[in-house]
């Protein structure tokens, strides 16, 4: 081999392992969230950790806040040093009583921002970076119809790690798991009875919001990583 053909392997050698890191970059920043969920959730199962929520009977509100800004929020969003180490039973709190959603069996909990147009990506992807959005034109809590709860919703497919991983594992959850929302410093409790996937363009829960009785629908993208479809989570008051 001569030296001109050396020289250029080695360029070409240096470009395709530049090549390969970046691809092994763009895959971990695309689902590293995604498999720090799964992953947690998983050592929790295996474990056996069991979360319960602060007993607003036993604690007031204020407490509860000010014990979540002393020590933080516990559960899979809370740390991972905390799932690995950390007590069988322990305890979440929500992020705001003002409005905040929690899942027991997946450790979450999340800000709830309320009136967001679920039509209107410019208003809802800022949004889902931060926490969970209420649907517009939904009810709240202690009304009749749904209360459509959504996050995961991503333009572009290497954007997915950008948003409310923790709903990832919406899949994992079963009928009769335990959902809180906290809503105006009331606490709510409902049971998941279903899951359903529907297709992306579907709304007909949203515009029949206000029909029907109260009942929660947790809304992700189906498959993961993907704006092909939805999955929906229906939960009633227990």
């Amino acid at each position: 081999m001569t030296k001109g053909e050396t020289i250029r392997f080695l360029i070409l050698r240096a470009i395709g392992n530049f090549l390969v890191l970046f691809a092994i970059f763009g895959v971990l920043a695309t689902f590293g969230p995604a498999l720090y969920y799964e992953v947690s959730f998983k050592i929790v199962q295996a474990r056996g950790i069991k979360y319960t929520i602060v007993d607003n009977q036993t604690s007031p509100l204020g407490e509860i806040l000010k014990k979540q800004k002393s020590e933080g929020s516990q559960g899979i969003s809370g740390g991972f040093a905390q799932i690995l180490a950390g007590p069988k039973e322990q305890i979440l709190i929500p992020k705001d009583t003002d409005f905040s959603l929690l899942i027991l069996r997946l450790g979450a909990s999340a800000k709830v921002f309320p009136n967001i147009d679920s039509s209107n990506q410019n208003e809802f992807l800022p949004i889902l970076q931060n926490g969970v959005a209420h649907a517009r034109g939904t009810v709240f809590p202690g009304m009749q119809g749904n209360i459509y709860l959504f996050a995961h919703s991503t333009d572009n497919f290497w954007d997915v790690g950008r948003y409310n991983a923790v709903f990832y594992l919406l899949k994992d959850l079963k009928p009769g798991d335990d959902i809180v929302i906290f809503f105006e410093n009331q606490r709510h409790n409902y049971a998941v009875t279903e899951s359903r996937v529907v297709d992306a363009k579907d709304v007909s829960f949203i515009t029949q919001a206000k029909t029907g009785k109260e009942q929660i629908i947790l809304q992700t993208c189906w498959p993961p990583g993907t704006t092909w479809k939805r999955l929906l989570v229906f939960a009633k008051p227990k």
